[in-house]
């Protein structure tokens, strides 16, 4: 993996590693280099931790979108085992935004749905940069259904800015066929457990977001609509797309708060750009931990606590208008 891209706020890291990297490729380093070495090591640990601690909601986008995080192709050859891709929907087409099939977790068979990106030009060519037509959550749905049916666990890996826009997708029924999604996974009497890698655009991620446990990656965004996007309906300009989403509560804090997801996987020091193979670990044991409590439940408690957690989610109030007086009829 080539070395990660600096992103605005990590350019004092980048220089402390710059420096580290100088004195540790010096022949023969004296006892004073060997010390510098240390308080370098030191400092770097301890400026990598206070900076990601702060982060505010842009700069999560930020690392959210970093082109050196792990993508599902990397997920599926870190975590899973046995890969068995599975193409097509069988009316238009292979939607090769979502990837779909067979893989093993540890000794646990399941089935896999995958936005993925890519992360050189080709590959987002390839995966149309991880926005879905109808036919990709037609594929996803129906894989869905044959993991239902062979009684599999369902692991959802959710990537993506939304579902592609085009008139095409729009001609071929991209609302309903999302709206299907949301529908018929309510219902689908297998447990499922939704993970937002990186970004968790709108209904485009919602198409396969139904699940029994939904959790996300600690500087991952989870959001009806991007920041971007945000900014250009409320303040007619995307410049102000960071003011758009602190406005949002979109991280993964906020919405663990809220209880719209269950759980915050954390992310190796500095983020998951930076260590792929540690990253698999913590979402390997996640998966593991919510595949094995998920197993327990009954098939028709499964289906009533999933119908019931979303409906729980959102804040409201109800009042009794008074009906108006007769001198005020």
């Amino acid at each position: 993996m080539s070395a990660p891209l600096p992103l605005p706020f990590e350019r004092p890291i980048f220089d402390l590693e710059k420096q580290l990297e100088s004195l540790e490729s010096q022949p023969n380093p004296t006892a004073s280099t060997r010390e510098s070495i240390r308080n370098i090591r030191t400092e770097l640990t301890k400026l990598k931790r206070e900076t990601y601690e702060q982060l505010d909601a842009w700069q999560i986008v930020q690392v959210a979108r970093h082109d050196e995080r792990p993508k599902a192709l990397d997920y599926i050859e870190l975590v899973f085992d046995e890969f068995v891709e599975l193409h097509g929907d069988k009316s238009f087409g292979d939607d090769r935004a979502i990837l779909t099939g067979f893989a093993k977790i540890g000794d646990r068979k399941v089935m896999l749905i995958a936005q993925q990106k890519g992360r050189n030009l080709k590959e987002r060519l390839e995966h149309n940069y991880g926005m879905a037509h109808p036919e990709g959550y037609r594929k996803a749905l129906g894989k869905m259904q044959m993991a239902a049916k062979y009684n599999l666990p369902i692991v959802c890996l959710i990537d993506t800015a939304g579902a592609y826009p085009g008139i095409e997708a729009e001609e071929r029924g991209q609302a309903y066929q999302i709206a299907l999604n949301l529908r018929e996974m309510s219902k689908i009497n297998t447990p499922i457990v939704c993970v937002v890698i990186g970004e968790g655009g709108s209904g485009g991620a919602l198409g396969i977001g139904i699940g029994d446990h939904i959790s996300m990656l600690r500087f991952a965004y989870y959001s009806v609509i991007s920041p971007e996007g945000c900014a250009g309906i409320l303040w007619k300009h995307a410049k102000f797309a960071d003011k758009a989403a602190l406005a949002l509560k979109f991280t993964s804090s906020d919405l663990l708060k809220m209880g719209i997801v269950d759980e915050v996987i954390d992310e190796p020091l500095g983020g998951a750009h930076r260590n792929h193979r540690q990253m698999a670990t913590f979402m390997t044991a996640s998966l593991n931990s919510a595949l094995k409590q998920l197993s327990e439940i009954p098939k028709d408690e499964l289906i009533n606590r999933r119908y019931d957690k979303f409906r729980k989610i959102g804040v409201f109030e109800e009042t009794v208008q008074a009906a108006p007086l007769e001198s005020e009829a």
